[in-house]
């Protein structure tokens, strides 16, 4: 065995999470030895081949990977998870026993969280940055033929697409070009330009038997509801049925609330898709998922610390602000201001802005309402934001069925990340719906290819 070299495969692997300098004080706290960020990087830049890891060493580093699941590596199903942030509608597949095989993130600090929390196997994982690498679809230069060729050679076969793309309006200007000279057009013209249009070129170049995107509710009535329904035409164009389609208005299961899961108003767009060829969807309703609501859906109190580092309490000076900032709105008849909150309330949705003040979600410490603001007892009692960790159980990241999560990014980061998240719940009830519909489209598929 070449140790010298297991020691860099790891020490890479680590270091694409933590820095040097919480490695080198993890090593010194396991062995007391005279581990620095310096001769960490002689080491993986291979200036020092004395210096290796000891066994105990070695262990305890390896412990700051993620392991592989239990169920490892027996997998149901496969998929790929795109825009993945730091990978929470992955967690709610990789419940279901279904295998990552593709993950695509451009955030270099997300992706450090995504690895310090998802087993990505060396040997069946793949992960990339830009998804434009993938889809080539930044060079016009390049024909649709190349394009897809290259998607065929660098994205697994897979049987499930999960993707939380960005909303971008659509524009019409290769639309009314190409109307202008007669020609057809269809996906790749309507909705080059953005991001979905990354995702419609791998649905059609790779032909998974479902999908699963997730958006914000407004997605719907964005740019007056052009950029949804060009986004459900595609997917019919590429063969694709999209469930509850037929249902619009305020009662629209396609879009779900997660304080039916955790304490925390949190709506989002899903839309689930099988391809119709496989005529596996007939009976398919979100409208289903009702039957997962927690039956005992935690408090807020329940995922709050007892005591923080005061780090987390506003500064008089911010409090002071916040206060009289809602005080003017309310005066206005506006609803701008801060989201105080107790034990047994739903928060308002956390935002990637929350590292900015907090205030949408402000835990209440005890401010009297009868007093005034500066009154030394109000004034002692201040609000104070949530820690990352809180976030992580708001999130439904960590709960009480074991499942826990490692943050190896600044808070700031952190609330960044949080924000832009789902909570994991919601998708998990969602997966568990999709399963069985995955695994019949799985069968077919395989009785087709031995027909063939």
């Amino acid at each position: 065995m070449d140790y010298l070299s297991d020691d860099l495969a790891l020490l890479t692997r680590v270091l694409e999470i933590y820095d040097q300098k919480y490695v080198a004080i993890y090593l010194n706290s396991i062995s007391g030895r005279d581990w620095c960020r310096e001769n960490i990087n002689r080491l993986v830049n291979g200036k020092d081949k004395n210096r290796e890891l000891t066994r105990r060493e070695f262990d305890a580093l390896a412990q700051l990977l993620p392991p592989p699941p239990a169920h490892h590596p027996e997998y149901d199903f496969d998929f790929i998870d795109l825009f993945a942030g730091i990978g929470g509608i992955r967690r709610a597949f990789d419940q279901q026993r279904g295998r990552c095989v593709f993950t695509s993130e451009w955030n270099e600090p997300a992706t450090r969280t995504y690895k310090a929390n998802h087993y990505c196997d060396p040997d069946s994982h793949t992960f990339n940055d830009d998804i434009r690498k993938i889809t080539l679809s930044d060079q016009p230069e390049v024909s649709e033929e190349e394009a897809y060729r290259n998607i065929n050679q660098k994205i697994p076969d897979h049987d499930v697409l999960l993707a939380g793309f960005p909303c971008q309006p659509f524009s019409i200007a290769g639309v009314s070009k190409k109307n202008a000279l007669g020609r057809a057009h269809g996906f790749e013209c309507k909705t080059q330009g953005t991001l979905f249009f990354d995702v419609a070129r791998i649905l059609k170049a790779k032909r998974p038997a479902a999908f699963l995107l997730e958006n914000v509710k407004n997605l719907k009535s964005h740019d007056k509801g052009r950029t949804f329904r060009v986004i459900t035409e595609t997917l019919d164009e590429l063969g694709y049925w999209v469930a509850d389609m037929e249902t619009t208005g305020s009662v629209d299961p396609k879009v779900i609330d997660a304080k039916n899961f955790i304490p925390q108003h949190r709506e989002r767009i899903v839309l689930v898709g099988f391809r119709k060829d496989l005529n596996v969807h007939e009976g398919f309703t979100l409208r289903d998922i009702r039957q997962y609501y927690a039956k005992e859906k935690p408090r807020l109190g329940d995922i709050l610390d007892k005591a923080v580092d005061s780090k987390y309490i506003l500064t008089p000076k911010l409090w002071e602000y916040l206060y009289n900032y809602s005080a003017k709105h309310k005066a206005k008849g506006n609803g701008f201001g801060f989201g105080l909150v107790g034990e047994n309330d739903i928060t308002r949705t956390l935002s990637a802005r929350y590292y900015k003040d907090g205030s949408e979600i402000l835990i209440d410490c005890g401010f009297d309402h009868s007093k005034e603001l500066h009154h030394p007892d109000n004034m002692k009692n201040r609000p104070r934001r949530l820690t990352p960790l809180e976030c992580a159980r708001l999130m439904g990241f960590i709960d009480n069925n074991g499942n826990t999560f490692r943050i190896p990014v600044s808070d700031t980061q952190a609330y960044k990340q949080f924000g832009n998240s789902v909570v994991v719940p919601v998708f998990t009830a969602v997966a568990k719906l999709m399963k069985d519909r995955i695994l019949e489209a799985k069968t077919k598929q395989g009785e087709v290819a031995i027909a063939a």
